[in-house]
């Protein structure tokens, strides 16, 4: 994930607060929670990998593989072929 950065305004229970601020002082809030986010995220995405290979079976690695490359392009450079169901 890259990018700008944007603003927003949370609330979490004090103790934690106090535990983070405890480990990583005054500095470094916002990155210590924004990765914390994106390891929230990939927890996220393993579920629904897990959730997927026990309803439809073991997920094709190699699919997989060519799915990413999809994305990694942009529309204007994917044909017909590209973008059917694998």
């Amino acid at each position: 994930m890259s990018g700008g950065t944007r603003k927003f305004r949370v609330t979490i229970p004090e103790e934690l607060a106090a535990t983070v601020q405890a480990r990583i002082g005054g500095a470094g809030f916002s990155a210590y929670v924004s990765k914390a986010l994106a390891r929230q995220v990939e927890r996220d995405d393993l579920r629904e990998i897990v959730a997927a290979e026990s309803q439809h079976g073991l997920v094709d690695r190699a699919g997989v593989e060519g799915k990413r490359a999809l994305l990694r392009t942009g529309p204007e450079d994917r044909s017909d072929s590209h973008t059917s169901a694998a």
